[in-house]
């Protein structure tokens, strides 16, 4: 893998010009809810999950740093189609009408399947903090995931958006190699907070710090330089398929850790993953946005992909309610790569229910949202 910086042959003025749309990133974020999909399905340790196929298992774990994935992607979108002069509460009141709507019908389901009928414990201040997505703020919640499990994340994505319109203009006024530095602090940090939680803290109260927004901001601020240098024109040499092999290569050694290392070598590789993924998460849509700026369209743009795409956040805010039904329903598949056809059937499933609540439910609550807006922010 090659980091040389180049030169781009349009080099835009600051971070100022209008960037064009990447189609290749909303294809990305399927395949980055998907990996969460097959995590959640097919469990955390042997004799766990609904479909828990040997020829997935172990490495199906590491499906949990999509979230990861889609933090950096997050902040990387944000500055990339950033536009000077867009009043703040302008931005916030867009960023609601993209959340809400469909977090809100995804509950629906979620209270029925988990706590009505799966008689989960849970009470009424935990399930109004998941409502309001500040959940993550509160390590006494019941359960650890109050409401829909999944929406924790959205709890650490609303504290990106709220900070985003206070430190865009800050940083684009900085130089692209501070930026850089800044970011590579901030993951080196994380690393840092990981290290000591696991020396001083319980495993639950580990747990509950490193889901905290704070905690996870420099994957937000990886995402958010990576974008700003693009848009001054600064290029990386980056071959997607290098980088799928060595992701490849990184996550056997992460997932075998504790055959192959000695226990302190186990320690380091568990409490640097999120930063290293944050890192190959930003090569990957780095790689991808200038493949598809110089005019490469490959299969992430393609419609399927970008429908998909689409559908994503739909697809993540459903997809652990399904598969917890159909646990509870029928029980586990049997522990032998045959799960991979019910694994794909849960799939279709949820890509169904998926279009389902983004054409009925996210899509026209976002036009409706849109239509009124209040005229002291559409000024």
């Amino acid at each position: 893998m090659t980091a040389t910086l180049l030169p781009s042959p349009t080099r835009s003025r600051g971070a100022e010009a209008r960037a064009p749309r990447l189609d290749s990133l909303t294809g990305m974020r399927f395949v980055a809810a998907l990996a969460v999909f097959v995590h959640h399905t097919t469990g955390l340790a042997p004799g766990s999950g609904l479909a828990q196929a040997p020829v997935l298992f172990p490495y199906s774990t590491m499906g949990v740093n999509g979230v990861g994935f889609f933090f950096v992607l997050s902040g990387f979108l944000l500055a990339w189609g950033h536009r000077p002069g867009t009043r703040r509460g302008l931005f916030y009141w867009r960023r609601a009408g993209r959340i809400w709507p469909a977090h809100l019908a995804a509950t629906i389901p979620c209270v029925w399947v988990f706590y009505l009928w799966g008689g989960v414990p849970t009470d009424v201040f935990s399930f109004v903090t998941s409502l309001l997505l500040v959940q993550t703020w509160f390590p006494g919640v019941v359960p650890m995931f109050p409401g829909n499990g999944v929406a924790w994340t959205l709890s650490v994505e609303v504290f990106f958006y709220l900070l985003f319109p206070w430190v865009i203009g800050p940083a684009l006024r900085l130089r692209t190699r501070t930026l850089a530095l800044l970011a590579a602090s901030g993951l080196a940090a994380m690393w840092a907070v990981n290290w000591w939680a696991a020396a001083h803290l319980s495993p639950f109260a580990r747990e509950w710090v490193m889901r905290h927004p704070v905690t996870r901001l420099p994957e937000f601020a990886a995402g958010l330089v990576c974008a700003i240098a693009l848009r001054r024109g600064h290029r990386i040499a980056l071959r997607p398929a290098v980088l799928l092999a060595s992701f490849a290569a990184y996550t056997a050694v992460y997932c075998h850790r504790t055959d192959w290392f000695s226990p302190g070598t186990v320690g380091q590789l568990e409490w640097t993953v999120r930063p290293f993924v944050a890192v190959f998460s930003a090569l990957f849509i780095v790689a991808y946005a200038q493949r598809e700026l110089s005019g490469r369209r490959g299969a992430l743009c393609s419609r399927p992909m970008v429908l998909l795409g689409a559908w994503s956040y739909a697809f993540y805010l459903l997809h652990q309610t399904l598969n917890r039904y159909v646990q509870d329903t029928w029980g586990r598949m049997r522990p032998d790569d045959s799960a991979v056809f019910a694994l794909c059937g849960l799939a279709v499933a949820v890509i169904a229910l998926s279009w389902a609540l983004f054409t009925y439910v996210e899509e026209p609550a976002r036009k409706w949202w849109s239509r009124h807006t209040p005229r002291r922010l559409a000024r």
